[in-house]
């Protein structure tokens, strides 16, 4: 018990803090969750990516790290499948189902949690944090391959319900995110320094900014949520989210081969809730908004009893 308390208290807690507070100054003053959207999608989002990506080692093991990824998002899109046919969703809501499923909140709260678990005890050996760098370099492949779907095949799930091919197709290239990749790994390859130009502290600051405006939206995007704990629809994405998505991880990992850390930061990361992006999404296309933000805000709620679980039993079936 104890250690539960502690990965609570030192974990999980400090995010819903501050999801807390945007909760709560969105209900005083009204704040505009399209204007936060859009600061995300075209500037904290492309300058986080843009950041880590260029300064990120890519070894073996990190691109392993994106088969991982692309074979968790195959299944979960299966699965999606599966269960929207039997429920006989329509198009709009197959749509934001998959999302619902396929794209976790490994930027808002993924990174935050990596930070604070790796960045403190047990991980910490004689004042220092050894594990935190391979932990966050894990983290930000994680980050940029759920960009670069959440912002393609997520765009173009959610524009389906009301835009045709074109349209949807149109949508995603709008995105920075989709420049920002590949810009970054074009100056990696040719080697050009921008850290010395004035670009580099304005990158920094962006990049330092994602992590509390994604959770502030995120407050905000829940305070203007009317949300069911009954309603069937939901529950079904967040049980698959929170309880089969842990699962499905597990046994890719084992898969692939992965242990120690990477397999720890992999558990973790696919056991968030739901992307708060994939509500911001819906916004955007205006496709089944009111089901996005309230699995979003279901699944973030519970995700405080199911995330502390999974870092304990991470630690136990992936020691360091």
């Amino acid at each position: 018990m104890e250690i539960f308390l502690h990965i609570l208290g030192n974990n999980i807690i400090p995010i819903f803090i501050i999801i807390v507070l945007g909760y709560v100054i969105s209900k005083k003053f009204d704040l505009s969750i399209s204007t936060l959207s859009k600061l995300s999608f075209y500037l904290f989002v492309p300058g986080f990516v843009f950041y880590n990506l260029y300064t990120t080692n890519l070894s073996f093991d990190m691109l392993k790290i994106l088969l991982f990824c692309v074979l968790y998002l195959i299944v979960n899109d299966v699965i999606s499948r599966i269960i929207s046919k039997i429920r006989k969703y329509d198009v709009g809501m197959t749509s934001a189902f998959k999302n619902s499923i396929m794209f976790n909140n490994t930027g808002n709260i993924g990174v935050s949690l990596v930070t604070l678990i790796f960045g403190s005890a047990p991980y910490i050996i004689d004042g220092k944090t050894p594990y935190l760098s391979e932990a966050l370099t894990s983290q930000i492949m994680i980050l940029v391959f759920m960009n670069i779907t959440m912002n393609t095949i997520g765009f173009y799930n959610a524009g389906r319900a009301k835009m045709n091919v074109k349209d949807s197709m149109r949508q995603i290239f709008t995105m920075p995110s989709i420049y920002a990749i590949p810009l970054a790994l074009l100056l990696k390859y040719f080697k050009v320094d921008i850290t010395s130009t004035p670009i580099w502290p304005t990158l920094e600051y962006v990049k330092n900014g994602l992590v509390p405006i994604a959770l502030i939206s995120l407050g905000v995007q829940l305070s203007k949520t009317k949300f069911d704990f009954r309603n069937v629809n939901v529950n079904i994405a967040v049980f698959t989210r929170l309880i089969i998505g842990p699962i499905i991880a597990v046994a890719l990992i084992h898969m692939l081969g992965f242990n120690t850390i990477i397999a720890q930061v992999l558990l973790i990361s696919y056991s968030v809730p739901t992307a708060v992006n994939t509500a911001l999404i819906a916004v955007e296309c205006d496709n089944n908004e009111n089901f996005a933000s309230q699995e979003v805000m279901v699944s973030t709620i519970l995700s405080g009893i199911t995330l502390t679980s999974v870092i304990y039993i991470a630690r136990i079936l992936f020691p360091v």
